[in-house]
């Protein structure tokens, strides 16, 4: 019989050592035989100048089962899995030696022989204690009220996966390296079969509990602080989701209304007689301005007035939703009691309990150092920028092969054709540089030498992400700022090796071709990655499971079976299960940071995106939830009061909305050309006209003039249709603003440009005013949660004070 009493300051202290410090003190009294008096023994003590003592390991016995407790129910923190090796072999005798490290700590070790050699870790219950003197037991509200002393799962998981990460054999070597030597092949905590049953009947892991709220504070009991966090902030960002869904519907429904009824669009149908010039060299024809009818209708119905509110919305949208979450997030780890919690301090405390003579490991930082994977993060983005302008490259050649075709709709429709494959082509290129980015970036986190993991994973978070982001933007960036900004002109083109033309952008505008990419890459990410996300797992469980294990020697002789352990059969079942990669939520939370940069930071040319990623995210929670808990083993809870630096990234894409949304509307869109004809060139400049739209005559004020003459003789005249008289073209139109003599700048170019500069500083200015105003306008941290921490501090405070009084007295 045990029992925990806490040292207070009347007590008598003369078993102390000398300037022995009371906090965080425990005296554990053991009754040798019932009746017998309660002996005290001091268990963990907090001495000024930092010295500490610990009761040592041999104190205690190695065995801390409950006799009481049926060996069916038998807990155990981790299972340690291993192939079977020759007798004296290299791989057993090191396995032995970690096992022996294991058995000096006092670990109950059990091994169960199948097919593999499963052995079963259970630490001892001073391990844990140590743990709740040295850190003021932070696990307070997941203990039952029944059993204080009772130490909730995830906080044993976590533990022992830190000691037996951290324990060292003789050899000098730790389990990672042990497991890269098939010394062991797995080792993982279990599911437990009732938290499993829970959560199915809570719908949560299941596909038709789409709808329902989630069991935060479940997923937290089971699958620790972070995951729970993972799960909190996708939910509250899905939820948040359906409002910028909403805008981005109206949007578009707007944008529909002007399908046929814009003055622009109707200009560019009618213009029946206007001749434009071929789109490549020679084999292209000239064509006429109304062929490309639809395409404008399309342009005009995603280009409009309501975009510019609606980008202006979003990024008031992404200010409202990170600090909303700020105040989500308060209040979960305030009830959670990890408001002030400190990452740093655990791991030291886990340090000491697993090594007394630990030294903590000290910043370091090196310049030299430093600039070199400075230079290779450039290296590696200049890389990146490549491949994005081999995109570029790809899209020329095939729009000169596709309207060399012979297929008249391949030829006729080759620019819409060419974004199409280029957009599938990008995807692809995403698909294979996600691997090689991981690759990269872990190398030059080796190379920075990080202090601890924490740090290791925040440097990885950001490497990975600068990556990633490169990796999904580049040829979108290129698309909304340069495409047909870069070309030249008739007669005097900027081409690739001097042979192919870069693309041009449509009459209408350069819009629809960002509209087509995003649409064409958040549905294939959105559908074909998470089908094989979770495809891939599903198969993978389908068939370890298959797996029929050989028959018992026992059968084939005739004798009689023994009575199977009751642990086998639930370590064999989660030994099938699919490995835990330690980067599982880690890349959960990168596909989410890609969906929220689609979302918002190119959402003026492509509404819909906020609509698309709240029907993704609905299915992902659950999808997310199905795989951990049915498809994959469990995974190692880690305590946070907060996603980490994924918040920092979540800010950092919010300004780069301001800045994205503001460039695609100044530069991509026609939104400030159509405004500068409007008050400067149109009809109704001097004039209040009522009876005229202000936009008539923009499209004819919006091309120049090419005369034929002075085509590059070196790439030959264009093609001619039947319909066309060679002798009786002499000049086309082209999109820009330039003069038909000299083909230099005219004044309405610069008039475009001013406006353009200005919008944008002016956009952007507000927009960030905007955001600075919602971020003071709503506090991180709500009020109610400010008072509970001013009074649980009075209160402690208050019994430190009446506990030093009643000391004083006695």
């Amino acid at each position: 019989m045990q029992e925990w009493v806490g040292e207070g300051f009347g007590q008598d202290r003369s078993h102390l050592p000398p300037r022995a410090s009371p906090r965080g003190c425990w005296e554990r009294k053991t009754q040798d035989a019932p009746g017998s008096p309660l002996k005290p023994s001091l268990h963990c003590f907090s001495f000024q100048h930092d010295e500490i003592l610990l009761t040592p390991w041999r104190d205690y016995p190695v065995e801390d089962t409950d006799p009481f407790t049926p060996s069916s129910e038998e807990k155990w923190d981790f299972v340690l899995v291993s192939d079977i090796h020759e007798v004296g072999s290299e791989k057993e005798t090191k396995r032995k030696k970690f096992l022996d490290e294991l058995s000096k700590k006092g670990f109950t070790i059990k091994k169960i022989e199948d097919t593999k050699l499963f052995y079963g870790v259970r630490a001892p219950e001073q391990v844990f204690r140590k743990y709740q003197c040295l850190l003021g037991n932070p696990d307070k509200k997941l203990q039952n009220e029944n059993s204080p002393q009772d130490i909730p799962m995830t906080t044993r998981i976590r533990i022992v996966h830190f000691i037996l990460r951290n324990t060292v054999t003789p050899d000098l070597e730790k389990l990672h390296g042990l497991m890269k030597k098939n010394v062991f092949e797995a080792a993982f905590p279990l599911h437990e079969k009732e938290a499993v049953r829970e959560f199915s009947r809570d719908n949560w892991a299941r596909w038709r509990g789409v709808f329902n709220q989630q069991p935060i504070e479940k997923i937290r009991g089971y699958f620790g602080e972070k995951v729970a966090l993972y799960f909190a902030w996708l939910g509250w960002y899905t939820y948040l989701l359906g409002f910028a869904a909403l805008a981005g519907v109206l949007t578009f429904v707007a944008g529909i209304t002007l399908f046929s009824s814009s003055q622009v669009s109707r200009e560019i149908c009618e213009a029946n007689t206007t001749i434009m010039c071929p789109l490549c060299d020679k084999k292209c024809p000239y064509w006429v301005l109304s062929d490309t009818c639809t395409y404008a209708k399309v342009t005009h119905m995603i280009d409009n007035e309501a975009t510019v509110l609606f980008a202006m919305f979003m990024a008031l949208w992404a200010t409202v939703f990170l600090e909303l979450w700020k105040r989500q997030r308060a209040t979960v780890v305030t009830n959670w009691n990890l408001y002030g919690w400190d990452e740093e301090e655990e791991e030291l405390a886990m340090e000491l309990i697993n090594n007394l003579q630990h030294e903590p490991r000290k910043y370091q930082h090196s310049y030299f150092r430093s600039t070199i994977i400075l230079l290779l993060v450039l290296l590696m983005i200049l890389v990146l920028i490549g491949i994005a302008h081999a995109l570029v490259i790809y899209r020329v050649i095939a729009t000169a092969l596709f309207t060399q075709s012979g297929l008249g709709l391949l030829r006729e429709q080759a620019d819409t054709m060419a974004v199409m494959t280029g957009a599938v082509l990008h995807y692809l290129t995403i698909v294979i540089m996600t691997k090689i980015n991981r690759r990269v970036a872990l190398f030059l986190c080796d190379l920075e030498k990080p202090r601890s993991f924490s740090q290791r994973e925040k440097n990885f978070t950001m490497k990975i992400f600068t990556f990633q982001f490169f990796t999904n933007f580049s040829s979108l960036i290129y698309i909304a700022f340069f495409l047909g900004r870069i070309n030249g002109r008739p007669g005097h083109y900027v081409r690739i090796a001097g042979r192919w033309r870069l693309e041009e952008c449509h009459p209408s505008g350069c819009i629809t071709d960002l509209f087509i990419q995003m649409a064409i890459i958040m549905l294939l990410k959105q559908t074909i990655s998470n089908v094989m996300e979770y495809l891939i797992p599903w198969i993978s469980h389908k068939l370890r499971k298959n797996q029929k294990s050989p028959k018992k020697r026992s059968i084939f002789l005739g004798e009689e079976e023994e009575a199977e352990d009751p642990c086998k059969r639930q370590w064999l079942k989660n030994y099938k299960l699919n490995e835990v990669n330690v980067f599982s939520l880690f890349d959960e939370f990168l596909e989410m940071m890609i969906q929220y940069s689609f979302t918002t930071i190119f959402v003026a040319a492509f509404p819909l995106a906020p609509l698309l990623a709240l029907f993704n995210n609905m299915f992902e929670i659950h999808m997310d939830a199905i795989k951990m808990v049915r498809l994959h083993r469990r995974m190692v809870p880690r305590r946070a009061n907060d996603i980490g630096i994924w918040l920092q990234v979540l800010e950092a894409i919010g300004i780069l909305a301001v800045i994205g949304n503001g460039l695609v509307i100044a530069i991509t869109s026609d939104f400030i050309p159509m405004q500068v004809y409007k008050y400067m060139y149109s009809p109704c400049v001097g004039e209040n006209r009522t009876d005229v739209d202000c936009s008539t005559g923009y499209i004819n004020h919006s091309l120049s003039i090419f005369h034929i003459r002075d085509f590059e003789p070196e790439f030959g005249m264009p093609e001619m249709l039947p319909n066309f008289d060679r002798d009786e073209i002499k000049e086309c139109r082209y999109r820009d603003y330039r003069n038909a003599d000299d083909y230099s700048y005219t004044m309405q170019f610069w008039h475009v440009l001013a406006a353009r500069l200005a919008f944008l500083i002016i956009f952007e200015h507000v927009a960030l005013c905007v955001k600075l105003i919602a971020a003071w306008y709503i506090p991180d941290v709500p009020q109610k949660v400010k008072n509970e921490l001013l009074y649980s501090k009075h209160t402690d405070l208050r019994k430190e004070l009446s506990m030093m009084e009643y000391s004083t007295e006695v």
